[in-house]
Formats: structure tokens, C-alpha cells, sequence
């Protein structure tokens, strides 16, 4: 099937910067886009940043001037480059891709990673 790996989490002070990876492997066919999102202990989980199979990008607006999501498609790798780095961006983070099907797309996710923002 797709398995989805990430990696980059951790702890880093406020303003600091982080950058998380995801990398695709398995029966990968057509890639509609590539998301990342986060979810909060009791909180919904919200898409944080998206990039599509031909490079536009999408951003969440707590994110805007400060993520930056790009992509590996040689690698079938997505990052999310975050910058000054908020408590609030504590969270653990998922990525997504969306694959084309036949009659529509299928999701994959990654097991996510936690990222803490702390002094």
C-alpha cells in the first residue's frame, strides 16, 4: 500500500525554526496535492499548509509569512520549513497525500510528530 513517514519534530525555543519531512513509499501513483495539518490535545485538527502535484501552495492564516511547504517529487517527500515558531504551534503534526484514483482520490497520513514550542 503508501506508508507516510515523518520526521523533524521536537522541542524548540519560541522564534526558533523546525523542519518537518514526510516520505512517501509504496504504491504510489498519481499525486493530486500534499497537505500538512495539526491537531492539539482537545482540539479539531486543522490543515495548516497544502501544495498540489504542479507547486501552488495554500496556506492556514496563523501560518502565513512564517510555514513554508515545499516538495521532493523525486524523493515523494513534502516539508514544512516553520519559522518563528509560536507556543501556539505546539501540536502534533500530520501530513496527507492525496492520490488520484479512477473515480476520485484517496488519503494517506502520516503517524505524526510532535512539535513543542517551550522556553
Amino acid at each position: 500500500q503508501v506508508q507516510l513517514v515523518e520526521s523533524g519534530g521536537g522541542l524548540v525555543q519560541p522564534g526558533g525554526s523546525l523542519r518537518l519531512s514526510c516520505a512517501a513509499s509504496g504504491s504510489i501513483y498519481s499525486i493530486s496535492a500534499m497537505r500538512w495539518y495539526r491537531q492539539a490535545p482537545g482540539e479539531e485538527r486543522e490543515l495548516v499548509a497544502a501544495i498540489t502535484s504542479d507547486g501552488f501552495t495554500n496556506y492556514a492564516d496563523f501560518v502565513k509569512g512564517r510555514f513554508t511547504i515545499s516538495r521532493d517529487n523525486a524523493k515523494n517527500t513534502v516539508y514544512l520549513q516553520m519559522n518563528s515558531l509560536k507556543s501556539e504551534d505546539t501540536s502534533v503534526y500530520y501530513c496527507n497525500v492525496e492520490l488520484r484514483r479512477y473515480d476520485g482520490y484517496t488519503d494517506y497520513w502520516g503517524q505524526g510528530t510532535q512539535v513543542t514550542v517551550s522556553s
